[in-house]
């Protein structure tokens, strides 16, 4: 029997129980992908991370993520709570296939160096009617897990979004529908089905996608956002050139061992 340790990690999470769960999952060698996928379909969180130590000295580790369906090309949350369990100084840097991705601390928080998406505007009426939404502009960037973002008229617009969760799940878009906030500048949610997710409570690669879309309509490059899940998370993002930068906190609420 191989015992592999676990963490339990709630990210971009004021308090525990809240933010967005994920499990992150240290190894000294990659297990098969077959393997690694039913760990992740076993812990039925939106996202397990996965690590080894990395053999270059650009960075520290190297991080996949899978979701109880498929491996996915970018996760935020999953990297942030993966830089809350291996972080030992002020940075930790993971190689990805998105890249290299870095979490820092800056005062009380960790903060998520992410390339920021480019958005192209495009016209998707199966995903607006879907989403039970007129058809308007969608604004999809591509490498994000095909998020699609969709704006309505405000907060209470977006928490009353009811999606046809069947109908979603055959479109292979991340959709995020936002608006200005109230109590924070931005709010938004996230539904994601077609990677086995309905729902995902706070997303760090949808957010990737909104620094540049809402500091562009906002008019400053600072802004907080609420992802108005049932969970609920707060990010304090930021645009830094071509770089989206988010921040949260952890709260580990699970540590054990995960008998393989």
């Amino acid at each position: 029997m191989t015992s592999i340790p676990f963490f339990q990690v709630d990210a971009f999470a004021d308090r525990p129980l809240t933010g967005n769960p994920a499990a992150v999952m240290p190894l000294e060698r990659w297990l098969d992908d077959p393997t690694m996928q039913a760990i992740a379909t076993e812990n039925n969180l939106s996202e397990t991370a996965f690590t080894v130590p990395s053999g270059s000295d650009e960075v520290d580790f190297d991080l996949r993520w899978f979701t109880p369906a498929s491996e996915v090309e970018l996760c935020g949350h999953a990297t942030l709570a993966s830089g809350h369990v291996l972080m030992t100084g002020d940075s930790v840097r993971f190689a990805t296939k998105s890249g290299t991705l870095i979490v820092s601390r800056r005062d009380d928080l960790l903060e998520l160096d992410m390339r920021a998406a480019n958005l192209s505007e495009v016209r998707e009426p199966e995903l607006c009617r879907a989403l039970g939404l007129p058809d308007r502009p969608v604004w999809l960037a591509d490498g994000y897990n095909d998020a699609a973002i969709i704006e309505v008229a405000d907060e209470a617009a977006v928490r009353a979004t009811e999606p046809d969760f069947a109908a979603l799940k055959k479109i292979n878009r991340m959709a995020v529908v936002t608006a200005p906030g109230t109590e924070h500048d931005v709010a938004s949610r996230v539904f994601v089905p077609y990677l086995g997710i309905d729902e995902d409570p706070v997303t760090g690669s949808a957010h990737a996608a909104l620094v540049p879309y809402w500091t562009k309509r906002l008019g400053r490059t600072e802004f907080t956002a609420v992802q108005a899940s049932a969970r609920s998370g707060v990010l304090h993002c930021r645009a830094e050139g071509d770089r989206a930068i988010l921040g949260g906190h952890c709260h580990t609420v699970i540590v054990g061992q995960f008998q393989l």
